[in-house]
């Protein structure tokens, strides 16, 4: 019986395991305060069933890998005044946490510091200097207290992105913190929320002598970076813009007079929250498979002009569960160094199929299906096979274009047959000899 009860322990630890599996979270904070401050957005976190591990920025034991392991799938940093990370953290180990496929979600404020500056520029955003903050003199709330800082951001400079930001809604965000602009050259970076038309970032007691760090649209608020591991990154300007305060206030723009009676700020933030942590927009390849059509099994190789059919099982991660993917827009590339055959595939039933004929062309090919839309992981699926010539025996003994070839050939043996017994069979008569 002790073996049994060890046994079932041991299957209870690795269930837990299981479901536990990408929901790992450290949240580095400045203070404990935060966790009052932002108690609504960190209890959706835990009602998605994530497990939050608070701890202080300082903190002299923090480390996010141990053993060769790291310890957590998820990194929230609501720091952003801090100067130095505690224990074994800092940028280089954020960024290996990335590059290991570690998910992160920064929010900063106008007391930023350095280490957040520096992790923004890893990432191919660029925060403005301390003391700063988005300063908007048209869009701002009426619970400003002068400065124009608390920015009413519109619902239609969010990115055209459903799966990360949710369903657009008209209720407009509250924002008071740093601005950011993107590397434009990166196409890893994601515009998320752009400021209006009339924002600028800037310090707003002192008077503006030189060009601000970003103006206009160009003023990015929330920016996020999908690395090529599907890594996930976003940055928020604001730490206010996830506090309790935002979540439930009302907002109205002093200039325009339009009333909400609260702000979009708690369904973006969780939308964010799900995205980021690896909730929404993962996908995975399941079956693929590939044979002649009219058979079942693929064989060792094709042979050139030959039928294929071709089909792959793709899954789409909707509420922690896996279900089959209903995009439209999936594509088969047929490639050998260039693609040969690109077609749109038909989907039935969460597989995704088509048939086409094998190129008038010989080598190593490969099924490939690159499926890169924004929103969603990076999906890559390859497949190689070889195609053949033709066999000595399954060339077609025949060739209707050669006929003429044909003709003149066998003409040329009539020809011959004719001439030759023309000249066995023709008898010359004597002359007759002259007297």
């Amino acid at each position: 019986m002790a073996w049994r009860q060890v046994a079932g322990l041991l299957l209870v630890v690795a269930v837990c395991n299981i479901a536990s599996a990408g929901k790992r979270t450290l949240v580095l904070v400045d203070n404990w305060s935060i966790r009052e401050s932002h108690s609504i957005f960190f209890r959706n976190l835990r009602d998605a069933g994530f497990e939050l591990t608070f701890k202080t920025a300082d903190d002299a034991g923090l480390a996010l890998i141990k053993y060769g392991e790291f310890l957590y799938d998820n990194l929230v940093i609501f720091s952003p005044s801090v100067e130095e990370f505690g224990g074994n953290v800092d940028v280089p180990a954020i960024t290996n946490f990335i590059d290991g496929g570690g998910n992160v979600l920064v929010a900063a404020s106008s007391d930023i510091g350095d280490p957040l500056r520096e992790l923004a520029t890893e990432c191919g955003v660029e925060f403005d200097e301390e003391k700063t903050a988005v300063i908007d003199h048209l869009n701002y709330d009426v619970s400003d207290q002068g400065k124009h800082t608390l920015i009413v951001a519109d619902p239609a400079n969010l990115i055209d992105a459903p799966m990360i930001v949710g369903k657009k809604g008209k209720s407009p965000f509250l924002f008071r913190g740093v601005g950011m602009v993107s590397d434009p050259e990166n196409p890893l970076v994601l515009n998320i929320l752009r400021a209006s038309s009339t924002a600028y970032s800037h310090n707003p007691v002192e008077k503006i002598e030189e060009f601000p760090h970003a103006v206009g649209t160009n003023t990015l608020l929330i920016g996020a970076l999908q690395a090529r591991n599907n890594a996930r990154v976003v940055f928020v300007g604001s730490l206010d813009f996830f506090s309790d305060e935002f979540f439930q206030s009302p907002v109205q723009n002093a200039n325009k007079g339009d009333r909400f009676p609260v702000s979009g700020n708690q369904e973006l933030a969780l939308n964010l929250a799900r995205w980021v942590f690896h909730q929404k927009g993962v996908l995975r390849v399941g079956k693929v498979s590939h044979h002649l059509k009219g058979e079942k099994e693929p064989g060792p190789a094709y042979i050139i002009n030959q039928d294929i059919d071709y089909s792959i099982e793709i899954e789409e991660l909707v509420n922690g569960e896996w279900r089959p993917f209903e995009g439209s827009d999936v594509q088969l590339e047929f490639v050998r160094i260039d693609p040969f055959i690109r077609t749109t595939l038909k989907r039935k039933d969460g597989k995704f199929y088509t048939s086409f004929t094998l190129p008038d062309v010989y080598g190593v090919f490969q099924f490939r299906v690159d499926y890169n839309r924004v929103g969603y992981t990076h999906l890559f699926s390859t497949t190689q096979v070889s195609v053949w010539p033709l066999q000595h025996t399954q060339y077609e003994r025949f060739i209707p274009s050669a006929y003429p070839y044909y003709a003149s050939a066998f003409s040329m043996m009539a020809g011959v047959v004719l001439l030759s017994f023309v000249f066995l069979h023709f008898r010359e008569e004597p002359k007759e000899k002259k007297e």
